[in-house]
């Protein structure tokens, strides 16, 4: 790990399709040099300036994590910004790696496609779940091989299958004839693998049945994979982002060989199950540790496959990069509404429209730390608020059910720190909407 150098300055411009104000940026004291933003067209590259604010954050041991509370007391930033602690995304990979020894990792790359994040993950081994051609061209450049990659969204243009197969890429999801037509013609012999519809009980963010075909009918689509000189591989499914029953896993190995055995009876044997994600973030309540996720998945493979285990492929986002990030924003206005509801409303300068957009219907709810948290001495030093973000949108409003109750004294002005950010921000940043940059974004 390293700390910004104090000091040191370098200006450059911000890269963006708008015009976009000049910021500084840090250099590393352990490397000597600049710290590389993102490259992603969604997201503005921050240049930092090093000033000396360390009075402003709350202790470490507070919440922030001590590398990011470090960095943002010597770095001025674009407000809002999201800060990922890359040292910390690969703890998580590796740890993971630990607790289920025999599953490959397939890092959905959707969660945070960072040059820092996929090149560190790939030096590390993994390999990537990608959703288009825009994430397997990023994959590519940074030396990932094609066979550690899977074209795993279940809608994709036959042109792009095409392309993905012209590079080497020979996985791919599908959960439809249709699709699975599409395969055929423009990726002749590659493995497929059909997704499977899932309840998604107990996931905080669930997923919808825009993924995945009935089991009964993904055993017929196996069977004409196979007729159409495809490779049958495997199943697919996902339990819900942010799973914290760990039984859905059982129950999804339970349907698992259930499949297998049918569609063994009718000559097609799969070899694999790609278990999708839902390794979980900290939000406002603890979760289930990565090993406590491993060891149940690992129980319940022995459970329903005995010695006879299929290979395992898991694809975690948000369990990876989730608690790596921060976002720094700023308090843009304090204002009361008047009438029965007596709670303050705060609007930030980051919204639905600048990466909180799994704050609808409030399904996510982020920890928050504030420059004013140091003179809370007692639950009467907060009151409940409505948090909203700065656009002229009605929707852009994070909390007004949850219980959330900040400083008297906050105001405009003030920073709050929204915590374990590092997935789903970025990637959800609206370009320019109401004229307000993307997201900034820095990994360190």
């Amino acid at each position: 790990m390293f700390a910004p150098e104090q000091g040191r300055r370098a200006r450059s411009r911000i890269s963006m399709k708008s015009a976009a104000p000049t910021v500084p940026t840090a250099k590393s004291a352990s490397a000597g040099r600049p710290v590389t933003p993102l490259k992603s067209p969604l997201r503005r590259k921050p240049r930092l300036r090093l000033v000396p604010q360390a009075a402003e954050l709350p202790q470490e041991r507070g919440g922030l994590p001590p590398k990011i509370a470090r960095y943002l007391a010597t770095a001025d930033i674009p407000s809002p910004c999201l800060v990922v602690d890359v040292d910390i995304v690969a703890h998580n990979f590796e740890e993971l790696a630990r607790s289920l020894p025999q599953a490959r990792i397939f890092y959905a790359v959707k969660a945070n496609p960072a040059d820092e994040i996929v090149s560190r993950l790939a030096r590390l081994g993994s390999s990537f779940d990608t959703a288009s051609m825009g994430e397997i061209d990023l994959c590519l450049s940074h030396g990932v091989p094609a066979d550690r990659l899977s074209f795993g969204n279940t809608i994709k243009k036959e042109r792009d299958i095409a392309a993905a197969f012209a590079k080497g890429v020979r996985m791919y999801a599908f959960d439809s004839a249709a699709e699975l037509e599409k395969i055929a013609r423009v990726a002749p012999g590659s493995k497929v693998y059909c997704r499977v519809l899932m309840e998604c009980e107990g996931a905080e963010w669930p997923l919808s049945r825009k993924f995945g075909c009935e089991p009964e009918m993904a055993v017929d689509l196996l069977v004409r994979a196979n007729e159409l000189g495809l490779d049958a591989y495997g199943l697919s499914f996902h339990v819900g982002s942010q799973q914290t029953d760990l039984t859905q896993y059982d129950k999804a190995l339970g349907l698992s060989l259930s499949l297998f055995r049918d569609l063994g009876a009718r000559g097609v044997n799969l070899r694999m199950v790609n278990m999708g994600g839902g390794f979980p973030s900290r939000y406002r309540t603890d979760v289930p540790s990565i090993a406590a996720y491993g060891e149940a998945i690992r129980e319940a493979l022995t459970r329903h496959f005995g010695e006879c285990q299929p290979e395992v492929i898991v694809e975690p986002g948000r369990g990876i990069v989730g608690d790596a990030g921060v976002i720094q924003a700023e308090v843009v206005l304090v204002s009361e509404k008047g009438g029965d509801d007596a709670r303050r409303w705060v609007y930030l300068d980051a919204g639905k429209f600048h990466g909180l957009a799994e704050t609808m219907d409030e399904a996510i709810r982020y920890r928050l730390l504030t420059s004013r948290d140091a003179a809370v001495k007692s639950k009467n030093d907060t009151s409940p608020v409505v948090l909203a973000g700065p656009t002229c949108d009605s929707a852009d409003i994070l909390y007004e059910k949850t219980d959330y109750r900040l400083p008297v004294e906050l105001q405009a002005g003030d920073k709050v720190w929204i915590l374990a950010t590092g997935a789903y921000t970025t990637t959800y940043s609206a370009v320019a909407f109401n004229g307000f940059p993307p997201l900034a974004s820095v990994c360190i």
